[in-house]
């Protein structure tokens, strides 16, 4: 289990969200059997592993979906306790499934809002909800929507992406997770999701993303967590490793014979500004 970071004031702040020893049991499977994750403000944090090592598992335990049964987890440096989608989305934390739960008959103002309509009365307040969804459109640069009040149906593979990634900050969110936002998606596509991806960790929230695509993991990451059979094999600085490490850990739960020693969850948290300590 990680040790406890004791954060000085001159030092960097502490991560948006750091899990400690997770685990998950359904009955006697062990789906998780001890994962450190250490996500930082301004950063996109991917979590990778091969089917079955429990990604899904860890962002629907951080999502309140499925509480963890063991372990620590803390929220901008408070340990914190997430039982249910409540309580995380009031901790800022929003997750862009693959499914994306758009409604097709709606149009891109209606799914940004969905279920938290904003009203004035008994009416819904149109205008402020169109001026809130350009607004957040806008602050991530999104220009490929001919209009916002267009259907969900009529968008491309991409531009769905980017309504459920809209929908997600739109809340003062402090962490996004995505699911494979790119799963579907051709090449152009594809790159537009990751341009966004960047973006919103420049705009200095923390990002989760999942993919099983190194190309793009190691395109668009700054720290890279690798899952293995329900544990954390490794939390490594994206600059500081390579395609084939990567996919050694994947693979086997430790690096390559010969390779830079990799650093785990709990070294890059203890290191200042979460570099990799030497």
């Amino acid at each position: 289990m990680t040790q406890a970071a004791h954060y000085a004031p001159d030092l960097a702040p502490p991560p948006t969200l750091e899990v400690r020893g997770g685990r998950k049991n359904f009955g006697a499977v062990h789906a998780l059997r001890g994962v450190d994750l250490v996500a930082r403000a301004g950063e996109v944090t991917a979590l990778v592993g091969d089917n079955g090592a429990g990604k899904s598992t860890m962002i629907k335990c951080i999502a309140g979906i499925f509480p963890f049964d063991a372990g620590e987890v803390f929220f901008e440096g408070r340990p914190t306790h997430i039982s249910s989608p409540g309580d995380a989305n009031a901790l800022g934390v929003e997750v862009v499934y693959q499914d994306l739960a758009l409604c097709d008959n709606l149009d891109i103002v209606h799914n940004m809002f969905l279920g938290r309509e904003l009203k004035k009365g008994f009416r819904l307040d149109e205008s402020a909800m169109e001026t809130r969804a350009a607004e957040v459109l806008a602050s991530l640069s999104v220009r490929t929507v001919r209009s916002i009040r267009q259907h969900v149906a009529s968008l491309s593979g991409g531009q769905r992406q980017t309504v459920a990634i809209a929908r997600a900050v739109l809340w003062n969110s402090k962490l996004v997770i995505l699911d494979e936002p790119t799963a579907a998606l051709g090449v152009a596509q594809t790159e537009q999701v990751l341009q966004l991806v960047r973006r919103l960790a420049d705009a200095g929230l923390a990002v989760v993303l999942v993919s099983h695509n190194m190309n793009e993991v190691l395109e668009v990451a700054d720290s890279v967590n690798v899952l293995y059979l329900g544990q954390t094999a490794a939390q490594v600085r994206a600059q500081d490793t390579s395609r084939s490490e990567i996919i050694e850990l994947i693979t086997s739960g430790s690096a390559a014979l010969g390779a830079p020693p990799v650093a785990s969850a709990s070294t890059i948290n203890d290191a200042p500004n979460g570099s990799t300590p030497a």
